[in-house]
């Protein structure tokens, strides 16, 4: 028998962690936690609020940067990331950011991503679960204008780094990642200072013409930071896309044969997957200062866990949310958020699974083990399954 989930953070890892935000939903929709420490958001409307107020910061006011990585290359990009920050200057740099990611062509995403979903496939030491978090790096790498030699060594770097910036991760993870931020730093630096002779379409040099224009006069180490940030938003939420779409179709035989036939309706699946189970199942606020939201009288320096999967099964957002259905109209999603931090890459993070989900039915790969019972990555936030 399945152990009960204890709190919205165990959530993200928990088999099947659904019926406990249908819980949320129906009795405690905006809620304190005095266990975690939070207030927690599960409804839609509750979501919407929290994202959307003008006292919700996406850092603790104090703490801008996680204190185990000060002082190391880490910071030095975690600090300027837009996504990590909020005032005056987000908001202009954040246009470049978004103006850049519209740029990248749809179809050109899609056709870097075939064919690099074919070329890791077709490494015999490679797994569904390597495959999942080096395809979205790759293909970024190769949108930014890294070139073709360098991506390999640019993936394992942007690993480590990942993984030593989460907030689960050891002193060992957290070493490793400030070194690959330095080695990081070192390539990005190398491309803005060439960045006149990079094809005129690489999202690198995009966003630096962008920064320009748009971004308040952000400064070289803010194109570089954010350069880098557009990998580093990408292995795990798209890598839980590709493990949850291919779960989804494992324990659904009709959609599955139904892609088999018609690849194109591969393009439902994903924008369901995203809604009825998302990568990136919450995300957090932390008030600037004392006020309300959803109702709720909050204090400056309280915490909000915002339950972004919780959301998306809300029957106000969604009629009869349990359902999976690739065909559903006016379907409303939360997973990459709503208000000024939206996340922009939602286009481009759909069309990399979808390419990678696509080759993987192509290659052959047996899902019945998918099927069955499942475990996932341990994570706060991103909902990621385990794969051989």
């Amino acid at each position: 028998m399945t152990a009960p989930v204890e709190d919205p953070i165990a959530a993200v890892a928990h088999p099947d962690p659904y019926p406990y935000y249908a819980d949320l939903l129906a009795h405690r929709p905006l809620y304190r936690d005095e266990t975690l420490g939070l207030w927690v958001a599960s409804s839609a409307a509750a979501v919407t609020a929290a994202l959307t107020s003008e006292l919700g910061r996406v850092r603790p006011p104090g703490e801008p940067v996680p204190k185990a990585l000060l002082g190391s290359p880490a910071a030095e990009i975690f600090g300027r990331l837009i996504r990590m920050n909020d005032g005056p200057g987000h908001c202009p740099f954040n246009r470049a950011v978004a103006a850049t990611l519209e740029s990248i062509a749809t179809a050109r995403a899609a056709m870097a991503s075939r064919g690099w979903a074919k070329a890791l496939l077709a490494r015999t030491a490679s797994s569904l679960g390597d495959f999942a978090f080096d395809l979205p790096v790759y293909v970024v790498a190769s949108l930014l204008g890294v070139p073709e030699a360098r991506v390999p060594d640019t993936a394992l770097w942007m690993g480590d780094f990942v993984r030593g910036i989460s907030a689960r991760s050891g002193p060992e993870q957290i070493e490793r990642g400030k070194i690959a931020a330095g080695h990081l730093l070192e390539q990005f630096r190398a491309l803005l200072a060439d960045v006149e002779r990079m094809p005129p379409e690489s999202a690198f040099a995009i966003l630096a013409r962008e920064a320009v224009h748009l971004g308040g006069g952000a400064g070289a180490d803010v194109i570089v930071a954010n350069g880098i940030g557009f990998m580093s938003q990408t292995p795990e939420a798209t890598a839980g896309l590709i493990g949850n779409t291919l779960v989804t179709l494992a324990r659904d035989p009709h959609a599955l044969e139904g892609v088999r036939v018609d690849s194109g309706l591969l393009d439902g699946v994903v924008q369901e997957v995203l809604r009825f189970d998302p990568p990136v199942h919450n995300t957090r606020r932390f008030l600037a200062r004392s006020g309300h939201i959803g109702g709720q009288a909050m204090q400056e320096g309280d915490a909000v866990l915002i339950v972004l999967a919780a959301a998306n099964r809300d029957p106000a957002a969604n009629l009869d949310p349990m359902r999976f259905d690739p065909k559903r109209s006016e379907r409303r999603t939360f997973t990459f958020g709503v208000g000024s931090h939206a996340c922009p890459g939602a286009t481009l993070a759909a069309t990399i699974a979808r390419a990678g989900v696509e080759q993987v039915l192509h290659s052959g790969y047996d899902l019945t083990p998918l099927a069955g019972s499942v475990s996932y990555r341990p994570s706060a936030n991103v909902r990621i399954p385990l794969m051989r």
